[in-house]
């Protein structure tokens, strides 16, 4: 094998147009869920979730969100946008599954066991996830809203949503920016 010389690699600044990493991603939101002012400014409706769009780091899409006690997403995923979330008041749930779902031509899918996981991210609690999470988020409070900053890149072209029976995961619908903007 050939001796090769190790070329010095000239040291370049991200530019404001690079794509964002996903620590990069995580960092912004902690950083947002920590900004109380921000986060007392969501108005809050005690039956269903709101929220208000931020502006992400490196163009990515984020969003402030309050969850009254008792909501959640369902399961859905956000097609190959990788993403970040930060629990900014109360405690939220997160249920995902440890596995990579086909990109399209199902209806139904079985699922092995062992694939189920699930943590509780409360208030400063926060998670990064790559391309092809599917999972749920829940406020399993009876009486506290939650409220959270999330963060995807690239934007969200789409979102599956899934109901789930058992070990059966069904695709029941696909959402696309034009539903929740």
């Amino acid at each position: 094998m050939p001796h090769l010389t190790p070329t010095p690699t000239p040291v370049v600044s991200p530019s404001p147009t690079s794509a964002p990493t996903a620590a990069e991603l995580l960092d912004f939101v902690r950083r947002t869920a920590a900004d109380r002012e921000l986060v007392d400014s969501l108005p809050l409706d005690p039956e269903g979730r709101t929220w208000v769009r931020l502006d992400g780091p490196g163009g990515s899409e984020a969003w402030l969100i309050g969850w009254p006690p008792g909501t959640g997403t369902g399961w859905h995923d956000h097609a190959e946008s990788q993403g970040a979330f930060a629990t900014a008041r109360g405690t939220l749930t997160e249920n995902a599954l440890a596995v990579r779902l086909p990109s399209g031509g199902w209806k139904t899918l079985e699922l092995a066991d062992g694939l189920d996981r699930s943590r509780r991210l409360s208030e400063g609690g926060s998670r990064a996830f790559g391309r092809d999470h599917v999972h749920e988020v829940l406020n399993e409070s009876p009486d506290t809203h939650a409220v959270s900053v999330h963060a995807y890149y690239p934007p969200l072209p789409l979102i599956r949503r899934f109901s789930r029976s058992g070990a059966v995961l069904r695709l029941e619908q696909v959402e696309r920016p034009e539903d929740w903007q």
